[in-house]
C-alpha cells in the first residue's frame, strides 16, 4: 500500500500525519481523542475579546467618530465608573480598529470626554485599578490609563443587568 497524507487545522495549529492509511488513521484517532478535550477546556477557559467580539456586544454603545472613539450612549445612565470604563473601551476599540494609535487615555482626556470633574475620574480610575478592570502605565512621560480584558468583562456583564 502506498503512503498517504493527511493534515489537520485547528484554528493557530497544523499537523500534518504521514504513513500507510493504518498508521495515519491510528494517529489521527490518538490526536483527536487525546487533544479535543483539551482545546474544548482551554476555550472554557480563556477569555479574549477581539474586534469582532467587542463590535458585536458594544456596537451601540461606542462609536468611532471623525472627532474619535467615543461612548455613544445618554450617560445619565451609567455610573462614573461604567462611563469611564466605557470610553476607555471605546478608545481600546479605535486602536484595534487601527483608528488611533494607541489605547491609552489621560486623566484630562477622560474628563473631557466623559465630562467628568477630573477629580472624580481619579478616584474612579483608583477603583477600577483595585478590581484589575484598568490597567495605569507611563506613556509617552504621562500616566495613561487602558481598559483590561477583565474589564471588558465586567463592563459586559455590568450593562447586560442595566439594559
Amino acid at each position: 500500500m502506498s503512503d498517504i497524507s493527511i493534515t489537520i487545522k485547528h484554528e493557530d495549529t497544523i499537523i500534518d500525519f504521514k504513513g500507510t492509511p493504518d498508521e495515519v488513521l491510528r494517529s489521527v484517532n490518538e490526536f483527536l481523542i487525546k487533544s479535543l478535550p483539551r482545546i474544548e477546556l482551554a476555550q472554557k477557559i480563556m477569555v479574549n475579546y477581539s474586534l469582532e467580539d467587542i463590535l458585536s456586544k458594544f456596537h451601540n454603545l461606542i462609536k468611532i467618530t471623525p472627532e474619535g472613539p467615543r461612548m455613544w450612549i445618554n450617560s445619565k445612565k451609567l455610573s462614573d465608573r461604567e462611563k469611564i470604563a466605557l470610553q476607555l473601551l471605546a478608545y481600546h476599540t479605535g486602536f484595534l480598529a487601527g483608528k488611533t494609535s494607541h489605547s491609552f487615555l489621560s486623566i484630562a482626556d477622560l474628563s473631557e470626554l466623559t465630562n467628568l470633574n477630573p477629580k472624580s475620574v481619579s478616584s474612579r480610575l483608583s477603583e477600577l485599578q483595585k478590581f484589575c478592570y484598568v490597567n495605569k502605565d507611563n506613556f509617552n512621560k504621562k500616566i495613561m490609563f487602558k481598559i483590561t480584558t477583565q474589564g471588558i468583562n465586567w463592563l459586559e456583564i455590568t450593562l447586560e443587568k442595566e439594559m
